[in-house]
């Protein structure tokens, strides 16, 4: 039987886990002790979450976990412009049925994708971040390297927006057919608002859960390819809390 290993690439602590249920949860307690490190430090925690399949065992074993939520104020990083918060594929629909189901946060704050004026709904949401300071982010890493919607084409490290509408490159609408969020690459919105990767490393700790076969290149560019936004999770090699969570199928290509 394979047990964990963990190893440091720059800044970057990647932990390879046996099987995707292990991965999910290493990233859940984890990402639960900095959130209540974080309430015990400020008395309130903020907190960004990714919406997608792979990150479902990483909620499962946060929400499973032995928070004060009534004192966490939940974000989440991107939606698809012109989706309704009904939609079987919106990520506030995603959050409210991994989440908010089964915990009570003080806030969770919803980009709205169906808004008419998105640049001022981009305004609205930069506002209620800079609020106060982000504790804590759960993301992951898309089969293009994106992080949130900042694929190669219009992801910038030194983004002057903290939140942008953005086109969203082919790879990664394919990724959402892959995933089963949507049936054909038509039905795929060619739009997104996203949050930017300044804002995204701006927080206090990130923890990165990237399970499966499918994302082994992107793995594999993220750790190995020279820091750029041709894969633009190579970022995380500069956070000095950053955590990657992987496991034996994503972690593939790195032997």
């Amino acid at each position: 039987m394979r047990t964990a290993r963990e190893f440091y690439v720059e800044a970057l602590r990647v932990e390879v886990a046996p099987t995707r249920a292990e991965m999910g949860a290493r990233a859940g307690r984890e990402a639960a002790a900095a959130i209540r490190e974080a309430l015990r430090m400020r008395g309130t925690a903020r907190v960004i979450l990714a919406s997608a399949p792979s990150q479902n065992e990483l909620l499962d074993a946060l929400t499973s976990q032995p928070l004060d939520w009534p004192r966490v104020a939940i974000f989440h990083m991107d939606e698809y412009a012109g989706v309704d918060g009904e939609h079987p594929a919106s990520f506030r629909r995603y959050q409210r049925e991994h989440l908010l189901s089964r915990v009570q946060p003080r806030a969770f704050h919803g980009l709205v994708g169906e808004a008419a004026d998105l640049q001022a709904e981009c305004a609205r949401y930069a506002r209620l971040l800079a609020e106060a300071p982000i504790d804590v982010v759960c993301l992951g890493i898309g089969e293009n390297g994106h992080l949130a919607f900042n694929d190669p084409p219009v992801a910038d490290f030194s983004d002057p927006l903290p939140v942008k509408v953005v086109e969203l490159d082919q790879t990664c609408r394919q990724q959402q057919v892959n995933d089963g969020c949507f049936g054909s690459l038509a039905d795929v919105p060619v739009r997104a608002i996203t949050l930017t990767i300044p804002t995204l490393l701006g927080a206090g700790a990130l923890f990165c859960a990237v399970p499966g076969p499918r994302k082994a290149h992107a793995v594999r560019n993220t750790l190995r390819e020279p820091i750029s936004t041709a894969c633009p999770a190579t970022i995380l090699r500069t956070h000095p809390q950053a955590r990657l969570y992987l496991d034996e199928e994503s972690a593939a290509l790195l032997d």
